[in-house]
């Protein structure tokens, strides 16, 4: 007991020393000098990284600007290769448009096979380049013979022009069968490029230096003064060049980048280091004249502890259930009463769980009511490792336990309770020596939404455990307003569902499939809808899974190939003719032995051949029985019906069946296309799979298709199908003979246009 006395009156002595006040105030200058010192560091890591994303942006500006002026060279070569015999006259006016247009090109001009300069446009100021040869030198008479002989842009690089200064030149071979006949050259002038291609902006506040294969060939603004501290460089992706952009600021730019905030902290820090020191200087004299004050009070406070722990005991007693020691009905009771009040003051959020055992009643009555008490002990010592100072859990009686949870403040401190009380379900109980598993069902209320007052909140937590055990126990359900009423609902909405296919409520709408290979449609998915009389139409999300659940998916499945086939016969001798439909067939329905023969006799029954169906199964059915499932698609395949996996990639990574499953289609599923042009990820799996397929015969579908770019990503990558909201929604069948009829749906979209 003396050490730590004399510890703590010499910590005392040392508060009471003069120079501790000196000291703190070293300490805080020490403090304020390593702060400003971190913040300038920060300070110029956010100016290099500024620097950065502006010297990116001029890159992505640069590329996207100077690729848009090739297109415009190579769309005149074109315009001259289909008119190889242009006049003079006609030529001039077009490039004379060309440099309106542009406002960028210090001259346009034709170069024959030769490589000898023919025409110029605008002729003045570039008389001396007529007659010329651009083939200068063995370097560009090679560059012009390849771009000659593969018909790809030639871009010069920065060079010394003929009519003087700096620039470089877009050569775009003009071919014509197998001759050629020459080029259409687009030359430029840097500084007009760069006032062009730049903003105003990172012209004046940068010095802009133009590295090709990281040799220096042209400065933009270098009469700038600079900062030397900073600079950046960004590859630049140019046909046939090998651009650097290094990007150097001037003085003035990061002047205004930096900010105040370093000598702010460090005079800040300094006035706390003489404000706490002072203090301390204060605090020493009243220390002094309270020690005597701060023993008495100890004294008292363990007093205190000592009565108040005599009382929690007593307490304790009296809430305590004997069997479990954890807090009993009652007690839990007023605990949710007064901690409701507390939350209501707050404005908090309060979470009541309700949990039930399940099997605890058949193993209480097979086992004995000994064996259910040491169980009910076993799971009241896991649960009550749960609280704390915000969870109170308590033995409701029975199987039941209550768990009290305060100050949520959203959903997913209620989710992370939930998992720590599955948690404790998971190992099994070691009771009467032996070992037994078992689960627990629960239902959540939350304060204020599921009851403004104990009683009511405990009933809705009841409502909402009967609801989960309705779903097959070892699960949770919240109580949500209106539960009862949805459940009456969705009961209204099944009866419905066996008068749906008596009085044809179900219509097929249909969504096309663009071909790549000659921007034609001549394939639709036919997509299930439900006409309700009174709800409207109703998406297969809303009445499918019942259909699923009530066994009524067979039926809706045979009467889609009705419809579909019914559709096939009426386009017959008509200009839809050319249409296949696809039709998505469930699990169920291919363990359906008859389904086989029931397609067979449809499509007869219409006189519709069977290559004009297409049954569409997901990734996951096709193997979930993979004997049986090859049998039935090897008879529909006899058919002469086409098979398509949906939904590939999101499913088994197995591609064993892709080689025995006689399949003609694969269709990517959304979620690659969706970020197919942002993640490489997505474009690398996406790629595989169109390779893969090709590799074996099979053609590809992608879903999703919303965007142009994601159009252009699948064209060059040899894609043969697409579907989605770029091409159109799912419509009715009228409405998608309307849009054919008008050509609205045939889209020729060039890559890179």
């Amino acid at each position: 007991m003396d050490k730590p006395a004399s510890a703590l009156s010499l910590f005392v002595r040392g508060l009471l020393n003069p120079v501790f006040p000196a000291l703190i105030l070293l300490v805080f200058l020490g403090i304020a000098l390593v702060l400003q010192y971190g913040i300038e560091r920060q300070d110029n890591a956010q100016i290099q990284s500024n620097l950065d994303n502006e010297a990116l942006s001029m890159a992505k500006r640069l590329e996207r600007e100077f690729l848009v002026h090739a297109a415009a060279i190579r769309r005149m070569a074109k315009r001259q290769e289909a008119a190889p015999d242009l006049s003079r006259e006609v030529w001039a006016q077009d490039a004379q448009n060309y440099l309106a247009d542009f406002g960028v090109y210090q001259a346009i001009g034709w170069i024959d096979e030769n490589f000898i300069i023919r025409w110029i446009k605008p002729y003045q100021g570039n008389e001396e380049a007529i007659g010329n040869s651009v083939a200068f030198s063995p370097e560009r008479r090679q560059a012009l013979e390849t771009a000659r002989a593969t018909g790809n842009l030639d871009i010069s690089g920065v060079i010394d022009l003929k009519q003087g200064g700096k620039g470089l030149v877009i050569y775009a071979p003009i071919l014509s069968g197998v001759t050629d006949n020459g080029f259409i050259a687009g030359v430029f002038r840097m500084e007009t490029l760069a006032r062009e291609l730049f903003s105003r902006r990172a012209l004046e506040s940068f010095r802009i230096d133009i590295l090709d294969d990281g040799s220096p060939t042209y400065a933009l603004n270098p009469s700038v003064a600079t900062d030397p501290s900073f600079s950046s460089s960004v590859r630049v992706e140019l046909p046939t060049l090998d651009w650097t952009l290094k990007v150097t600021p001037s003085v003035s730019w990061v002047g205004d980048q930096r900010n105040n905030w370093p000598l702010v902290t460090f005079v800040v820090m300094l006035c706390m280091g003489l404000l706490v020191s002072l203090t301390t200087l204060l605090v020493q004299q009243i220390l002094k004249r309270n020690q005597v004050l701060l023993k008495t009070r100890r004294e008292l406070d363990a007093e205190i502890g000592q009565r108040q722990a005599v009382q929690q005991d007593l307490v304790r007693l009296e809430t305590t259930d004997t069997l479990t020691g954890l807090a009993n009905r009652r007690f839990f009771m007023e605990d949710l009463a007064h901690t409701m009040s507390i939350a209501d003051r707050q404005l908090r959020q309060l979470a009541l769980v309700m949990i039930d055992l399940d099997r605890f009643q058949m193993l209480n009555d097979s086992l004995g009511h000994q064996f259910g008490d040491e169980l009910l002990i076993r799971v009241s010592e896991r649960l009550n490792a749960l609280s704390d100072e915000r969870i109170m859990v308590a033995y409701s009686g029975g199987d039941e336990f209550m768990i009290r949870q305060q100050h949520v403040e959203d959903i997913d401190d209620i989710i992370n309770l939930l998992g720590q009380i599955k948690h404790c379900f998971e190992a099994p109980f070691n009771v009467q020596g032996e070992k037994h598993g078992i689960t627990a069902t629960m239902g959540v209320a939350v304060y204020p939404q599921s009851g403004l007052d104990a009683d009511t909140l405990m009933r809705n937590a009841d409502v909402a455990l009967y609801r989960a055990k309705e779903q097959g126990r070892n699960t949770y359900q919240f109580y949500t307003e209106g539960m009862q009423n949805r459940e009456v609902m969705r009961l209204e909405l099944d009866k419905d569902l066996d008068n749906a296919l008596a009085e044809e409520e179900f219509v097929l709408y249909f969504q096309p499939q663009l071909d790549l290979n000659d921007s034609s449609i001549n394939s639709v998915e036919a997509l299930i809808r439900w006409q309700h009389p009174r709800r409207g139409l109703l998406p297969p999300v809303d009445f499918i899974p019942l259909a699923e659940e009530s066994g009524r998916i067979t039926d809706i499945g045979r009467w889609v190939v009705m419809a579909a086939c019914r559709q096939l016969a009426k386009w017959q001798n008509s200009p839809f003719s050319n249409l296949r439909i696809a039709v998505n067939l469930s699990g169920r329905e291919l363990d359906d032995e008859s389904i086989v023969d029931h397609i067979q006799n449809t499509l007869e029954s219409h006189g519709v051949p069977a290559d004009r169906l297409e049954v569409e199964l997901t990734e996951e059915i096709f193997i979930q029985n993979i004997e049986h499932n090859l049998n039935q698609l090897s008879k529909l395949h006899k058919l002469g019906v086409h098979l398509a996996i949906d939904d590939f990639g999101v499913g088994y990574s197995s591609l064993g069946y892709l080689r025995d499953f006689p399949v003609d289609l694969l269709k990517i599923d959304r979620s690659f296309i969706t970020d197919v042009t942002e993640r490489h990820d997505n474009a690398v799996i996406t790629r595989a799979v169109i390779n893969l397929a090709h590799n074996l015969g099979i053609q590809v579908v992608a879903e999703g298709v919303e965007t142009r770019e994601q159009l252009n990503f699948l064209k060059d990558h040899r894609c043969d199908l697409i579907q989605g909201y770029l091409i159109s929604r799912p419509i009715p069948a009228d409405e998608l003979e309307k849009a054919l009829g008008a050509g609205l749906l045939n889209l020729d979209t060039p890559v890179g246009s």
